[in-house]
């Protein structure tokens, strides 16, 4: 990250944000009395809790000026770095230390030393508390929060949420002819298969459940165990979220595979389809039904499934399309590497969408299966969209909590 000179200097001259922290270094004959070192901890901590970030040490973060360490006292920074990771956080963290020089506001080359602290697989806890980064500050997390990321990043490390189990289910939760698609002929020992294929597996007593992906793809109702494994669907006239002005809306529940069957369908109800004469028949529709299905399968199949209170939301207006998807973004993944990269959080239900055909009446959509694991699916979005509106989706992610994929309606004849 930031990985030349011009681009970290260009990134420390735009100042602090989430993913970058500036400190000076003060000393007090050979001693380091600036920054402190539980407050150096606590922004090291928040870091490595949120996302991948630098921190640049040798740099006034208020003036945005390079200050510099000396060249005499670098292996003292260096060593109150180490110490900080490996004895004041904990676990103890680990960052890539990298001495470099760069410019100082007359032009003169003065060394500093970047500090690149990934996102971690733990949580860390450090003199203050537990942290995560936030803009330019630390917030410390909030017991839902915190129970959250442990779950995520603890037991989800060994056991990937979607193939946990759920608790007060059985093999008689999960409906055979749901399961049976994904086998090729009828077993002799069905608890057997389904353990293989990760819909069953033994709790910590032994005893058979269902896990979270046979729940989502082998129960007519989800819901009933899941909550919030839902889809809420809304039309709105006009271009603002307002009750007063919905024109349709939908509870989409059941087994995933149908949830995307049946958001396809509503959205396809709900836009408008303009006709020219060109000189026959041209049909404009306000969305593109491909980019539709691309992204709708991508919430579905990404989307993290353990917070809780969070649905995926659709919504429809006059000018756009929203979907609003729980969890931030799989893996090291970023916004801008989204057309580029391929990561999931959610292996075994990617796995199993990969063997649900598209519904005859849907092939169109360019799938014979709902997901073909390419991972083109946001570049089909992007160019399906730009196509036929002219305009680009846009991706954003909201509190490092929710990913938004807003797609502008196609230009309308006679609006």
């Amino acid at each position: 990250m930031f990985d030349t000179i011009d681009e970290l200097v260009r990134k420390i001259q735009l100042g602090e944000d989430s993913v970058l922290e500036l400190k000076a270094i003060h000393l007090k004959g050979n001693k380091i009395s600036g920054p402190k070192r539980d407050d150096l901890a606590d922004e090291l901590a928040a870091m490595a809790n949120t996302n991948d970030g630098v921190c640049v040490l040798g740099v006034e973060d208020k003036k945005r000026e390079i200050t510099g360490i000396p060249l005499e006292q670098l292996d003292a920074v260096e060593s109150f770095i180490r110490e900080i990771c490996n004895d004041v956080i904990k676990p103890p963290l680990t960052v890539r230390i990298i001495r470099m020089e760069l410019p100082d506001k007359l032009g003169a080359m003065q060394p500093v030393i970047k500090m690149e602290v990934p996102r971690s697989l733990f949580v860390h806890k450090s003199p203050g508390g537990y942290f995560r980064r936030l803009g330019s500050s630390k917030r410390e997390l909030t017991p839902e929060q915190l129970a959250r990321l442990f779950q995520q990043r603890s037991q989800a490390r060994f056991i990937s949420f979607d193939e946990q189990t759920v608790p007060h289910t059985s093999l008689a939760d999960l409906e055979e002819s749901l399961w049976r698609r994904f086998v090729a002929a009828i077993p002799d020992d069905p608890i057997a298969t389904l353990r293989k294929l990760k819909l069953l597996s033994p709790d910590e007593t032994n005893l058979e459940r269902a896990t979270v992906a046979g729940i989502l793809l082998c129960s007519r109702h989800p819901e009933t165990w899941l909550p919030n494994a839902y889809i809420e669907a809304v039309r709105y006239r006009g271009n603002q979220q307002d009750s007063n002005y919905q024109a349709d809306a939908a509870r989409i529940a059941g087994p995933l595979d149908q949830q995307i069957a049946h958001s396809l369908a509503f959205v396809r109800r709900n836009m408008r389809v303009a006709a020219i004469k060109a000189p026959g028949r041209v049909e404009i529709p306000q969305f593109s039904e491909r980019a539709a299905f691309e992204a709708i399968v991508n919430a579905v199949a990404h989307r993290d499934y353990s917070i809780h209170g969070s649905k995926i939301r659709l919504f429809m207006f006059d000018d756009r399309f929203e979907l609003y998807s729980p969890g931030p973004l799989p893996n090291t993944v970023t916004i801008e590497s989204l057309p580029l990269r391929q990561a999931t959080r959610n292996e075994l239900i990617t796995s199993l969408l990969a063997r649900c055909p598209v519904e005859t009446d849907e092939r169109h959509v360019g799938r014979q299966y709902l997901m073909e694991k390419r991972g083109d699916g946001v570049s089909i979005i992007l160019k399906e969209s730009h196509t036929l509106s002219g305009k680009y989706p846009e991706y954003r992610l909201i509190d490092d909590a929710e990913l938004l994929l807003t797609i502008y309606s196609a230009p309308q004849p006679n609006q």
